[in-house]
């Protein structure tokens, strides 16, 4: 039990710096509608624009769940499966966000450089995200499984004289 309330601990410290960030982008997309702008914006533009709106807003959602999780079932001695839930939520919620991102770039450029510029930059968001937050993970997980496989690594030996 104390394994899970330190699990939650620290996902929930996990949430709390994602979560900021999805807030301050909800906000911004919620802005845009009501800049002068907005007006001349193409069908594609504003399809991307909603899009991504409701990315963010399912993003906000996912990573207050927990906590919402947690309430419900206080003290209840189901913390490991709020730690499991959570933490799937909080997984879903960090592929929402790269697409929420995505869609943020991908308007922002699209308005103000063009389309294909626009796209260029989504993708190359997109790619970023996977790859720090997919790839990097999976790659550093997998050196930790190879290093315990031959032990754990002990201090390098000195240099021998030649």
């Amino acid at each position: 039990m104390e394994r899970a309330d330190r699990n939650f601990a620290e996902l929930l410290q996990e949430l709390r710096v994602t979560q900021t960030g999805v807030q301050i982008l909800f906000a911004f997309l919620l802005t845009l509608a009501f800049t002068q702008r907005f007006p001349s914006l193409d069908t594609v533009q504003r399809a991307t624009y909603v899009t991504t709106l409701l990315l963010a807003m399912l993003a906000a959602a996912l990573f207050t769940a927990p906590a919402a999780l947690h309430r419900a079932l206080f003290q209840k001695n189901v913390k490991p499966a709020i730690v499991r839930i959570s933490s799937r939520l909080a997984t879903v919620g960090l592929a929402v966000l790269a697409l929420a991102f995505t869609g943020s770039v991908l308007l922002v450029v699209d308005v103000s450089l063009g389309r294909a510029t626009g796209v260029a930059a989504g993708a190359g968001t997109l790619l970023v995200c996977v790859g720090l937050w997919r790839v990097l993970p999976w790659a550093a997980r997998r050196a930790v499984v190879r290093a315990d496989r031959r032990g754990a690594p002990g201090p390098e030996p000195p240099d021998r004289p030649r």
